[in-house]
Formats: C-alpha cells, sequence, structure tokens
C-alpha cells in the first residue's frame, strides 16, 4: 500500500513519527514537498541516528496549490496510485483533503480543514454555531489586504473589543507575527510591522483572552473520537506567545473538555489527530486556535510514548480507511513535562550540550538539540528560537520536575552575539 504524505520544512512529527510508522506498518511513502533536499537530508540523518525509515520516494512539488498535488500523483501512474494521501502540516490541511477526495480516499472534511486553517473563518464558524453548539464566540475582526491598519482601531470599537487585543496572521501558525497590542497605537504599529514582513497577508485582531492555557488532543476516525490527552502550557511574558513548558494533566478538566469537543464537533472536525489550544475562564473553555493534526514539537512523539499509544500508526490506519479501536489501550498514571530551552537573544550558539537520555528515579529525561552549534540565527520571538527540547516522562511529578530542573542547572547553552 502506498501513502503519498504531503510537506513542507522538514519536521519531527513526519522524520521521527509518521515516516517510521509508515515502515511499521509496510507502507510505501511518496512524500510530495516543496524542499526535497532538505527533506532528503533530514532523512539521512535518522537513517544515521539509527532511526527507520518506509521505502520512500521525495519528490519536488508545489503543495500549497491543491491542484499541483492532484496533477503530481496523477502523473506517476497507476502503479503509485495512493492508498491516503494526508499531511501534519497546517499550511497544507485543505489541500490534503481536496487530493484524498479527488481520489476518493478518506480524509478531511475540506470545508472542516480550510476552516480551522483560516481564523477569521474559525471565528465565523463558531459565532454562526451559536451557544446551542457550545460555542463560545471571541469578537475579532479582520484586516485584508486591502484594509488599511489606520482603520482598525474604530473598527474594534464597533465590534466591542477591548484592549489589549491580540494580533496575528490569519493563516499563521506557531506564534508567528503574534502581539499583544496594548492601545490602538500599538496596534497600528504592529500591523505595518507585519504587513512588511509579509506583504499581502490578511491579519485577525481579536480579544485577549486572559486565563490558563491549555490544550486538547484529539484522535477521531470520522465516527469515533477519543481525546488522548490535555496539556497545561506556560508562554513566555508578552507581548510575544512563546510555548516554554507544557504539563501533561492527570485527566481533561472538566468541564472545559466536553465544551471544547462540542466546539470540534460544531466545526466538523473529527478526523486523523487534532490540536487544539484554548484557555480556561471559570467553567467557560475559549478556544484560541484549532491545528488539525497532531501536536508539533516532539509533544507528540512524548504523549505517544507516555500513553503507550501508537498515535501515528493509528493516524495512518484512519487516513488508509481503517476504524480506531473503541478502547486505545492508553496506560494511565503516566506524567509528562516537555521544557524548551530558548534562545534569549540573535547569534551563534557557540556551547550546547549533545543529545542525551537519562534514566533516574522513575525519571526518564531525554533532550535533543535543536540547533548544531555553529549556528546562527536572529531573534524570532517564536518557536524558531527553541534551541534544545527536553522530554520527561515518569509516573512522579515532584521527581519529574526535579530531574528537569537538575538537567538545567547542569548544562549551559552560550549564545555569542
Amino acid at each position: 500500500m502506498r501513502l503519498h504524505l504531503l510537506a513542507l520544512n522538514p519536521t519531527d512529527s513526519v522524520t521521527l513519527g509518521f515516516l517510521p510508522a509508515a515502515a511499521r506498518l509496510g507502507l510505501d511513502v511518496t512524500l510530495l514537498t516543496d524542499q526535497p533536499v532538505a527533506h532528503r537530508r533530514a532523512c539521512e540523518r535518522s537513517v544515521a541516528d539509527g532511526g527507520r525509515l518506509p521505502e520512500l520516494s521525495v519528490l519536488g512539488c508545489d503543495v500549497t496549490d491543491f491542484r499541483e498535488v492532484v496533477a503530481r500523483i496523477s502523473a506517476l501512474g497507476p502503479a503509485a496510485r495512493p492508498d491516503a494521501v494526508l499531511t501534519n502540516s497546517d499550511h497544507l490541511q485543505p489541500q490534503a483533503a481536496l487530493a484524498a477526495a479527488y481520489f476518493g480516499l478518506p480524509g478531511k472534511d475540506w470545508r472542516a480543514a480550510l476552516d480551522t486553517k483560516n481564523k477569521a473563518l474559525l471565528r465565523r464558524r463558531l459565532a454562526e454555531a451559536g451557544a446551542d453548539a457550545g460555542a463560545d464566540p471571541v469578537r475579532s475582526v479582520e484586516l485584508s489586504p486591502v484594509d488599511e491598519p489606520e482603520d482598525l482601531p474604530g473598527r474594534l470599537k464597533e465590534a466591542d473589543l477591548p484592549y489589549p487585543c491580540v494580533v496575528k496572521p490569519r493563516e499563521g501558525v506557531a506564534s508567528e507575527d503574534v502581539t499583544l497590542a496594548e492601545d490602538a497605537a500599538a496596534l497600528v504599529r504592529h500591523c505595518h510591522a507585519i504587513r512588511a514582513r509579509r506583504p499581502g497577508a490578511s491579519l485577525v485582531v481579536e480579544e485577549y483572552l486572559e486565563g490558563e492555557l491549555h490544550t486538547l488532543e484529539t484522535l477521531g476516525d470520522g465516527s469515533t473520537l477519543h481525546v488522548l490527552g490535555s496539556f497545561r502550557t506556560r508562554l513566555s511574558p508578552p507581548p510575544h506567545f512563546i510555548e516554554e513548558r507544557l504539563d501533561l494533566l492527570p485527566e481533561p478538566p472538566q468541564p472545559h473538555t466536553e465544551q471544547v469537543l462540542a466546539q470540534l464537533r460544531a466545526l466538523g472536525v473529527g478526523f486523523g489527530a487534532c490540536h487544539t489550544e484554548y484557555v480556561t475562564q471559570g467553567d467557560r473553555a475559549r478556544l484560541i486556535e484549532v491545528n488539525y493534526r497532531a501536536i508539533g514539537d516532539q509533544c507528540d512523539i512524548a504523549l505517544a510514548d507516555v500513553l503507550g499509544v501508537p498515535l501515528f500508526e493509528h493516524v495512518l490506519r484512519t487516513h488508509l480507511g481503517e476504524p480506531l479501536p473503541a478502547d486505545l489501550g492508553a496506560r494511565s498514571g503516566g506524567r509528562l513535562r516537555v521544557e524548551y530551552v530558548c534562545a534569549d537573544r540573535g547569534g551563534t550558539l557557540e556551547k550546547a550540550p549533545p543529545a542525551s537520555d537519562i534514566e533516574r528515579d522513575g525519571v526518564r529525561l531525554v533532550y535533543r538539540p535543536l540547533r548544531a552549534p555553529g549556528e546562527a540565527h536572529p531573534l524570532h520571538g517564536t518557536n524558531r528560537d527553541y534551541v534544545g527540547v527536553i522530554r520527561a516522562t515518569g509516573t512522579d511529578q515532584g521527581r519529574i520536575d526535579q530531574a528537569v530542573e537538575a538537567f538545567l542547572a547542569a548544562q549551559r547553552w552560550e549564545i555569542v552575539s
């Protein structure tokens, strides 16, 4: 059986998650990407580190255009006809859904894929769904490429949208160019700055949702929707929103989990993996965004490990048309902390610890570098500033926290401006 996987830049979810899972399932894989050289290098590094990959073809394609995706797959001929088409990229969910539909394969509803990717559509869909569908609308205003930022303060007043507010690209990811605006002058300034970096991009201005940030991780086959878990997330101080730490909660919190599930149903979300971010305000769960794919930045790898669930294989099987089991057999009682080491300045990474795996006092701590010494990067104010990631698992949260803090205290990351 053949899987066609769409991707932009290489990610650990693909290289360390989906590709090894495809190998375990005996699938042949065609990876369509606009960055074939980068993917081939990532795969070579994975194999050199002992990773297992499937029978793999990496082909160049403008994966942002579903018409090019369909044409590229069709040109490969009957021998390479896909049995599944999927992606774990935020940017490519509608394209993968449309390509799967074209070839008559199981997949996500392309409308749901588009509505969750486009933050303005997301807000409108939930507002239209109303309270009867469990929706808790967030006030927002869209700024199209032809609209002037100077008109925004008046539009926010009409929408009864207070300051501070959050401005973000309508179809952005990973907190890139997501900024808190304290007042009208800051809002206009931030919009101009984002437009300078992203010419022609549409922006969304929405309520700043104060409260504790959580995620809900789900897995569905279109009929059954499983809740895998919920993380509590620590963010960097405003005006940026960098995820610095995630802790897996012992149980998904209520009544928030049921509210989030109701809103996902209203959006038509329920096939494959989904990573939803929301803020708790008392008994209310207020959505920030819905990422219709598996959680990334190695949280998906760690989550599969602590639950003892073949997460990536399950996602592949749903796209092959197989139903999920009624019980995933997830282990209970496991604890997980994911901590990111972030650069605090732009410059060259001069010193950093190597990859390591440590097991002590019932805690397994895995550290993986995300930059190599000698690499130079500017400061982005996003997860592009990650230098390394720590994944700590066990059954005692106190011991996990002690292990992470001890590791951080014993290591040094030096950046020279």
